[in-house]
């Protein structure tokens, strides 16, 4: 109960901290990083809000209902400012809060949904950007921790001395040198690609030392380190502008890279499952044309198959 009351009470802050960065006379920034940095859920949940804010956003505008207007007066809604107002004082009050809600769970796991792209900004002042169909878990006990449970997600690491960023991924672990870099957490297998700094993979075992403009791939079952291969600096993490670029990558792994980075269905016909594909692909707005690009740069066939397609020799 207790804890509920902790998350509760963050939740009712962040939001208040959200409608006082509206007013544009706003400059207690200090007192907002303040706030973020004395527990590292708090970025978490003020993330979580920000995003139902936009949500609303996009919300289309109802008419109030009828009443007796002045003349020349139009009916109006409730603002969302006011919404919030009454939210944050049913949370401290204690007749409702946002966790009550069931809208953000717990603040130290981040889910996203296909082709739902999120940044979560941590206390030290590092960013997590995570792409769809992902899960990504925070400690608020260990700030300089993450652990990507599966998908994909870019992070960005503020470097300190002496108290290096750990990244879990399935029984592997990432320790950051103050870097920038890239981490897939697929079924059995993690893929890492570094744009800038250095990481070090399992160094309690493998002890691979990976430097910008390289990666790799490794399967939980393989005993052997991993290989270090060349990378293309500008394309890590290129998921975040819509660039997806492979090198002999099969077509069952970009499929599944277009459904999280994109919420596209792509399924390829068994005839197809043994063709890779080379080359880069941009996530368009009209997703048609990106499912063209990769047939015809695949040597495949697209046909329409329900809300996806499919690819076939």
């Amino acid at each position: 109960m207790q804890a509920d009351a902790t998350n509760a009470a963050a939740e009712a802050r962040a939001i208040d901290w959200l409608i006082r960065q509206r007013d544009p006379d706003f400059a207690d920034w200090d007192g907002f990083s303040d706030w973020l940095s004395e527990d590292s859920g708090h970025a978490a949940i003020y993330d979580a809000i920000a995003s139902f804010d936009q949500d609303l956003d996009a919300l289309p505008r109802t008419p109030a209902a009828p009443g007796m207007p002045l003349r020349g007066e139009q009916p109006r809604r409730p603002s969302r400012r006011a919404w919030f107002g009454g939210a944050i004082a049913a949370a401290f009050v204690g007749v409702i809060g946002v966790s009550s809600l069931g809208l953000f769970g717990d603040p130290n796991r981040i889910e996203t949904a296909a082709g739902e792209h999120r940044t979560v900004t941590l206390a030290d002042g590092s960013r997590i950007e995570i792409n769809g169909g992902s899960v990504v878990e925070v400690d608020k006990d260990r700030p300089r921790f993450a652990r990507l449970e599966s998908g994909e997600a870019m992070f960005h690491v503020v470097h300190r001395e002496g108290d290096p960023f750990v990244v879990e991924a399935g029984a592997n672990r990432i320790v950051d040198l103050g870097t920038a870099f890239n981490v897939v957490r697929r079924a059995r297998q993690t893929s890492v690609a570094v744009s800038e700094g250095v990481v070090l993979y399992n160094p309690d075992r493998d002890n691979v030392r990976v430097v910008a403009g390289k990666g790799l791939d490794a399967r939980d079952d393989d005993n052997n380190a991993p290989a270090v291969k060349d990378v293309d600096i500008a394309s890590v993490g290129g998921w975040r502008t819509g660039l997806l670029v492979y090198n002999g990558t099969p077509l069952s792994v970009v499929a599944e890279d277009l459904k999280r980075t994109a919420g596209m269905q792509v399924s390829i016909a068994p005839e197809a499952a043994d063709l890779s594909f080379r080359g880069a692909l941009i996530v368009d707005n009209d997703r048609g044309r990106t499912i063209a690009d990769l047939a015809a740069l695949s040597g495949t066939k697209a046909e329409r198959q329900g809300d996806g397609w499919i690819l076939t020799r």
